[in-house]
């Protein structure tokens, strides 16, 4: 593992100047504003440590990096805790120790938070997870339950995989003795969260391409107990058949979304919102990251989305911030959100290198 200088630790930790971010360009709601809090060089899944530590995975870097920040939320070091990494999407914080994906595997940095400054090699958690790398990056996090819940995508774009292999959301207990399948019929998850009052898990999935600009939908969905399947390949967006596997099953045997989202948004990190800088219509509602299409005759999402909730069920899907998009040219992509504990929310951005920072003034 190696050790940056002291020298260029203290440079990476002085938040760059914003001039070119166009963050002017950014519409939210009123009352609320957004900075920059860090740049990151491909900047994907965040999680938050016990002391102050923000850590964030760069998928295409190969590097997970971890950010100290103080009492204002002002970045003050960044840490290189491991480079040479297969995508490590995922990051997770739990009882003093760091877990990362790393498509097949995944590592364990015991007492990080102690030791940034000289990390220590990774602990092998699992390493039998599939090595495929067509939707084999993983979001990862610890559920109520105290397991460590990793998806598995489909290693294509439509097929009929294993599904004790593939396509699902696996939990695996922290020390890796156990592991099994928790959901199926999930295409590519790369966010999930669970609600603060429910303790059920939501989360997004990606929609199949190649069937047109307005079809499928990606979704939020909705999985309340272990063993529910969610449609693929069979059936997207819980009514559309897929041409060529739907004669198979039909859409009626599957779990339907609980919101479908845009066709081709990208939909990735989601959290629910449980501070409480945010107005109260705010509270236990659920926020996206729209990484944003790359493959419609025009561009949608690139921006961050809500869907509000009454009574456990989903009844909007509105617009929270955009602007990254800008005449279907993009300057950033929205990659995962993150609540901090006063309330503001993060928004990672792998395309920008950048981390901002939403907040309300009352």
């Amino acid at each position: 593992m190696r050790r940056l200088p002291f020298l260029f630790l203290a440079l990476l930790a002085i938040p760059a100047a914003a001039a070119d971010l166009p963050l002017e360009r950014i519409k939210l709601p009123p009352g609320f504003a957004i900075e920059l809090f860090a740049r990151v060089d491909n900047a994907r899944g965040m999680a938050l440590g016990a002391g102050n530590t923000l850590f964030v995975g760069s998928m295409r870097a190969g590097k997970v990096h971890a950010l100290k920040f103080d009492a204002a939320y002002r970045v003050t070091h960044t840490h290189l805790v491991a480079e040479g990494l297969q995508l490590p999407v995922g990051v997770a914080f739990r009882d003093g120790a760091l877990y990362v994906s790393a498509v097949s595997r995944i590592l364990r940095f015991d007492g990080i938070e102690k030791r940034l400054d000289n990390p220590p090699p990774p602990a092998l958690v699992r390493g039998d997870l599939p090595q495929e790398t067509h939707h084999g990056w993983k979001f990862i996090a610890f559920g109520p339950d105290g397991w460590l819940y990793v998806p598995v995508g489909a290693p294509c774009n439509i097929c009929e995989p294993d599904p004790a292999r593939y396509a699902n959301i696996l939990r695996i207990s922290a020390d890796g003795s156990q592991m099994e399948v928790f959901a199926r019929g999930v295409r590519n998850t790369v966010g999930f969260a669970w609600h603060p009052g429910t303790k059920e898990l939501w989360f997004t999935d990606n929609g199949r391409d190649r069937l047109g600009d307005d079809v499928p939908p990606d979704e939020l969905n909705h999985a309340p107990r272990a063993g529910l399947h969610f449609g693929y390949p069979y059936c997207h967006g819980g009514t559309l058949a897929d041409p060529e596997f739907g004669k198979k099953r039909p859409c009626a045997d599957f779990v339907p979304p609980a919101q479908n989202l845009g066709p081709h948004v990208a939909a990735l990190g989601m959290r629910f919102y449980d501070g409480a800088q945010f107005p109260p219509a705010y509270r236990h509602q659920v926020f996206i990251a729209e990484h944003g299409s790359w493959n419609r005759s025009s561009k949608i999402g690139y921006r961050v989305a809500l869907v509000r909730l009454q009574g456990g069920k989903a009844v909007s899907y509105e617009t929270f911030a955009e602007g990254w998009l800008q005449n279907e040219s993009a300057w950033g992509r929205p990659a995962d959100v993150l609540v901090l504990p006063d309330g503001s929310l993060l928004v990672s951005d792998d395309h920008a290198g950048a981390i901002y920072r939403i907040t309300y003034k009352h």
